[in-house]
């Protein structure tokens, strides 16, 4: 718990800058309740905090029960160290948007929070504001790796966005552990080869690929047979826009020197790259999914315009 503790104090008072006259809820699950427990101790000393907690829910980007819906939106600060992602949620986009501001950490462990941390978050910033002033206004992004990836994106008129990790201002957002810069695309294709982390197969072994196809912006192929039922699985409800091509982040978190098969901390990981399938609509995008899976690509070489993008290294 004393680790636990030093990593809630830097999310509470460095990232999130909680001050005594504001409210603060911490949303968590039955799996996850130490990390809300620490992150609550460390809010209610310096505010009346709130902690509120619920089961676990099926599946990434899957809506809260509708009273953690309305906390998040009735408070200035909310931290929601849950199982399943609540960053692509109407509920977390709801709270934004009525000016909370708040930090998600979808599948945290207490490895992965104490890790990622601890670290410099300004540093992080910067590193954030280097790669977002290289990629913006690019009207084209091809990524390359020595494993096969070879995709463009047309970013169009979507908006690039940085998660750094500082969230000050009344509806900033970020995933805790920090560090990416990202935007959902219009238009994507080509091919993409995963070979660091995806769920639910975690960190991938030295030997082993996931591939996909990607035409007109939509996944048109999946080799792996357990991500490809997770995807057919939300196409029952959704259709089409289950294969929807829906993030191209590039990590910028230097303290992450390898990965560690958790993709909340893999993602950010500084001279990564990774692409998602599904839900963008809470990242720019206008395609509502119930699933949004990540998959962490090695060794990119990433260009923008043509112009090779100088990415930061741990």
């Amino acid at each position: 718990m004393t680790d636990l503790r030093a990593a809630a104090e830097t999310a509470v008072e460095q990232c999130l800058g909680l001050e005594a006259d504001e409210s603060c809820v911490i949303v968590t699950d039955d799996e996850r309740q130490p990390i809300g427990d620490a992150l609550y101790d460390v809010a209610s000393e310096i505010t009346d905090a709130t902690i509120l907690r619920y089961p676990p829910g099926d599946q990434h980007g899957e809506e809260p029960p509708s009273p953690v819906a309305a906390a998040m939106l009735d408070a200035d600060v909310f931290l929601a160290p849950t199982t399943k992602s609540l960053s692509h949620t109407r509920a977390r986009g709801a709270a934004n948007d009525a000016g909370a501001r708040g930090a998600t950490l979808p599948g945290i462990t207490a490895d992965v929070f104490t890790t990622g941390l601890d670290a410099d978050y300004e540093t992080i910033r910067q590193h954030c504001e280097d790669v977002l002033a290289q990629v913006e206004g690019a009207d084209e992004l091809r990524v390359t790796t020595p494993a096969g990836t070879d995709i463009t994106f047309g970013p169009g008129d979507r908006e690039w966005r940085d998660d750094t990790g500082i969230v000050h201002e009344p509806g900033d957002f970020s995933n805790l552990p920090a560090g990416e810069v990202f935007v959902s695309p219009e238009n994507a294709n080509g091919t993409y080869v995963v070979d660091g982390t995806m769920m639910p197969h975690g960190k991938l072994d030295a030997d082993e690929q996931l591939r996909f196809e990607v035409e007109d912006g939509f996944v048109t192929d999946i080799s792996d047979t357990q991500v490809r039922e997770q995807v057919e699985a939300a196409s029952e409800q959704v259709g089409r826009d289950a294969y929807n091509l829906a993030e191209l982040g590039i990590g910028t978190n230097v303290a992450v020197t390898e990965l560690v098969g958790s993709v909340l901390l893999d993602e950010k990981a500084a001279g990564t790259v990774h692409i998602a399938i599904g839900d963008d609509a809470g990242i720019g995008g206008d395609t509502d999914a119930p699933l949004h899976l990540d998959g962490i690509i090695r060794e990119p070489t990433v260009f923008a315009d043509g112009e090779e993008v100088e990415l930061p290294s741990p």
